[in-house]
């Protein structure tokens, strides 16, 4: 929760904020080869819809992203790509990128990326 009862979801803006954010990463993402293939659709659009419905939930919006999925289970569905380090750093730099675009400030910019960088650090699976 952000201050007053108002979620971090409702303080950054609410799902165009979300938007903005997971369209930005996968504008890098799309033209980074290291990283594009660990994304094996031809189109990106369907990760990147469960990116930002995952996202949204997090940080206090609509439930949608496990109405549809059921519970994320982040590192079992990431298990299947190798992900280490140069992956998780290339996923930092295009997700971390990708917030400093939205403008935020930094009371509300911190947490969204110290929460990234632990998430990208949990994923790797290999050396």
């Amino acid at each position: 929760m952000a201050e007053g009862g108002v979620t971090y979801y409702e303080a950054v803006g609410g799902e165009p904020t979300f938007r903005k954010l997971v369209a930005a990463f996968y504008a890098g993402v799309a033209g980074d080869p290291l990283l594009r293939a660990v994304y094996p659709e031809q189109d990106l659009g369907p990760a990147e819809e469960r990116l930002r419905l995952f996202l949204i939930q997090y940080w206090g919006g609509p439930t949608t992203y496990s109405d549809q999925r059921g519970h994320p289970r982040l590192r079992m569905r990431h298990a299947p790509f190798a992900i280490g380090p140069a992956e998780r750093d290339a996923w930092l730099r295009h997700m971390t990128a990708a917030v400093g675009s939205l403008g935020l400030p930094g009371e509300l910019e911190r947490p969204l990326l110290d929460y990234l960088h632990g998430a990208a650090e949990a994923m790797v699976n290999h050396s």
